[in-house]
């Protein structure tokens, strides 16, 4: 009998899966993706990790923007990670959150990857398989932008739990998250919901809420996707002061909690 198209691409990605080293025990695996880049999905993953980490969870994030790593800059670790003959050792944060990025195996951080798609995919792949992260509750994977090579790459060759989708007000909302949606779907990962970046300000005088970028559209988005919207974060300027401060971790806003707690609570189901 003829697979449908389901069966067939179901078959394909259980076939890629990759096992992780033999050390780790990896409860849940998130992947953090957009459909166009500039729309704040590091920050969005660094600030689950945070809060997740603050709930007293293990944690570790996985860089995946190979060409355009941002998550040490943003937790302030450096220098090149060590391993043996069993592995690599990711780099630990002030609060104990496990990073693995490019820029941590290159001399300088500042140089540029300039390698084709299948090494880049190759290494992210390597990343899963080769990295000692040992006991972890949450690894989250912080994807480059669009569904090319590495998010094709991340979809079949890990085990993903769920994705999160972030966007913001300025994106054709509709379109770019339908090309990571339907790429998703077509992958059969589950979906956890969309989180809106830069989704408006707060006045410091009067605590008004201002729409800078015009009506959000991603409650439509999200109600004809089937799809539950997590957050919508604010432009603020704090976050920037301590993303460039590489102090992420002291951001103390509520705005993600009930993301958090959707996310936790889900996965006890």
């Amino acid at each position: 009998m003829q697979q449908t198209s389901c069966e067939s691409n179901q078959s394909r990605r259980t076939d890629f899966l990759c096992e992780t080293n033999e050390r780790n025990h990896i409860k849940k695996v998130v992947a953090v993706l957009s459909g166009k880049g500039g729309v704040g999905k590091s920050l969005a993953t660094s600030l689950l990790a945070v809060m997740m980490r603050r709930k007293g969870f293990k944690v570790g994030v996985l860089d995946a923007d190979i060409t355009g790593p941002s998550i040490p800059k943003m937790f302030d670790v450096k220098g090149r990670v060590e391993g043996n003959e069993y592995g690599i050792f990711p780099k630990r944060t002030h609060n104990d959150i496990q990073i693995m990025s490019i820029n941590l195996l290159l001399d300088k951080a500042d140089a540029p990857v300039i390698w084709r798609g299948p090494i880049i995919a190759n290494t992210v792949k390597q990343f899963w398989t080769d990295v000692i992260w040992g006991d972890l509750d949450y690894l989250f994977i912080d994807m480059p932008p669009g569904t090319g090579d590495v998010p094709l790459t991340v979809f079949q060759s890990i085990p993903l739990d769920g994705i999160v989708i972030v966007t913001s007000p300025q994106d054709l909302v509709s379109l770019i998250v339908k090309k990571a949606y339907n790429m998703a779907k077509e992958m059969h990962i589950p979906i956890l919901g969309l989180i809106e970046n830069m989704s408006y300000i707060q006045c410091p005088d009067c605590d008004k809420r201002i729409d800078i970028f015009g009506k959000s559209k991603v409650e439509e988005a999200a109600k004809e996707m089937d799809l539950k919207l997590l957050a919508q974060l604010p432009l603020d300027p704090q976050i920037s002061m301590l993303s460039d401060k590489g102090e992420i971790e002291k951001y103390d806003a509520t705005y993600l909690d009930e993301c958090i707690n959707y996310i936790e609570n889900k996965f006890r189901e």
